[in-house]
């Protein structure tokens, strides 16, 4: 039995986002799973004492040029947010309640509306109510994904996801693991094709 590919993102990654709207396919091409596991990079960059590339000014305008010309190029939907930067952690921990409740194929579904109501609806994510509005669209009951998103037990999940992911050596998001094979950032998953088709490359 062939194992599952694990995807690591974080919502404040518009690359992550482009990342989720093609991940599940590229799996199925190739008779895998998926594992989605939502991170918060801010614990990682601090752990590893980088910074978020936004914090460097040379930077920031480059990214942002760059996010929206590899969204045309791969012809994905997107708008820049308004509400950005912004804190992810409540959405991250209620996609690991819906995962914990209900079960990873309802989790990654749930994760990728979050990601579009982020990048393509500009909804502030960080807001708990927009959360439940979302998980509403999908059947989910938005009071108990409320209190879920905020019970001990999911931060504690959140807590360890993070903390496997760093042991993983992940330091960004998207970050792709393929039979142990690691690969950094949405312009690796042309690699990450050739590594499922044909093995390590």
């Amino acid at each position: 039995m062939t194992s599952a590919i694990d995807f690591y993102f974080d919502f404040a990654s518009p690359y992550g986002y482009f990342a989720s709207t093609c991940i599940d396919d590229i799996a199925t091409r190739h008779g895998r799973s998926v594992a989605w596991h939502p991170i918060l990079l801010d614990t990682v960059y601090k752990v590893n004492g980088t910074g978020a590339p936004m914090q460097h000014p040379i930077k920031t305008e480059y990214l942002r040029h760059d996010v929206e010309r590899t969204a045309r190029y791969h012809g994905i939907a997107y708008k820049r947010p308004t509400h950005f930067p912004i804190p992810t952690q409540a959405a991250e921990r209620a996609v690991l309640w819906v995962q914990d409740h209900r079960g990873g194929d309802l989790s990654a579904e749930f994760a990728k509306t979050i990601f579009h109501a982020l990048y393509v609806d500009d909804v502030n994510i960080g807001d708990p109510a927009e959360l439940a509005r979302l998980g509403a669209t999908l059947g989910i009951d938005g009071a108990k994904l409320d209190a879920g998103m905020h019970a001990p037990a999911t931060k504690d999940h959140l807590k360890a996801e993070i903390d496997l992911a760093m042991a993983r050596g992940v330091f960004g998001s998207p970050f792709v693991i393929v039979d142990g094979e690691p690969f950094w950032g949405f312009d690796r998953f042309a690699q990450v094709e050739a590594c499922l088709k044909q093995g390590k490359i």
